[in-house]
């Protein structure tokens, strides 16, 4: 069944004439998605949807978003977040490059104030939608959080005293929006997107002050499945207490950057 694809100009010269000719079909997208930048369900047979490529190194992904969400449009990411935000990839496109389509796992960004010795702190709580799986690995598995205490965060027991900072990781606030994670360049480089929001987010004044006053963020992740989607700071807390207790939370402090 034909679907109610938008499929730009840049789209298209990347992933060639024929593949956008069988996605408009049908042929190769999928009925049902998760939009890749709200994150919930989408419908390609009911509602316009926008087809967002995303390119590193070697590799691109195909998702999907709902086009009041997104534009279709090709966005460049560094080989690394596009390989830690990925759980299966499988096919060819464009040559050498890789696609993955539907399966995929989006790292989802929640921000909320944490209590910590009597004091409020700024921090995002980060899980994937599915399980991470080391880039390279035929596992089963999830290995979310062995990537990142390799790369410096702390395994946290208990939330009672504000983690160590994690030195050349930043967190990008720029006209008092949330934009990305950074994490240090390859070989002192600049550094790189580790999360990159699609759309500039939007973070409560309460939230904004405290990261001025403290010049820091509270990074926690957890694996998909740990925090889960909580309404209300109290129960996010609570839900990072209970991962913290089950040994499934890292975290770090995090130096502020932009403006």
């Amino acid at each position: 069944m034909p679907r109610m694809l938008d499929v730009s100009d840049e789209v298209r010269a990347e992933i060639g004439d024929e593949e956008a000719d069988r996605l408009l079909a049908g042929e190769n997208a999928p009925g049902s998605y998760d939009c890749t930048s709200c994150r919930t369900p989408g419908d390609s047979e009911h509602e316009r949807t926008s087809t967002v490529l995303f390119i590193g190194d070697e590799t691109a992904v195909l998702a999907f978003a709902h086009a009041g969400c997104l534009p279709s449009q090709v966005v460049q990411v560094t080989e690394e977040q596009l390989q830690g935000a990925v759980r299966s990839i499988g096919g060819t496109a464009g040559g050498d490059q890789q696609q993955a389509m539907p399966e995929q796992a989006v790292l989802g960004v929640t921000s909320g104030l944490v209590l910590i010795a009597g004091e409020l702190h700024p921090a995002l709580v980060v899980e994937p939608t599915a399980p991470i799986v080391r880039p390279g690995s035929t596992d089963i598995g999830d290995d979310f959080l062995p990537l990142l205490i390799e790369q410096g965060f702390m395994p946290l027991i208990e939330l009672t005293e504000v983690p160590p900072v994690l030195h050349g990781w930043s967190v990008l606030l720029a006209a008092g929006q949330l934009h990305a994670v950074l994490q240090p360049g390859a070989n002192g480089g600049q550094p790189v997107a580790w999360w990159q929001a699609h759309q500039p987010l939007q973070v409560t004044d309460s939230w904004r002050a405290a990261a001025n006053k403290h010049q820091q963020v509270l990074m926690y992740a957890a694996p998909v499945g740990s925090i889960g989607r909580q309404p209300r700071e109290d129960l996010l807390r609570g839900a990072l207490d209970k991962a913290a207790a089950n040994g499934k939370l890292v975290g770090s402090a995090l130096p502020l950057a932009g403006i």
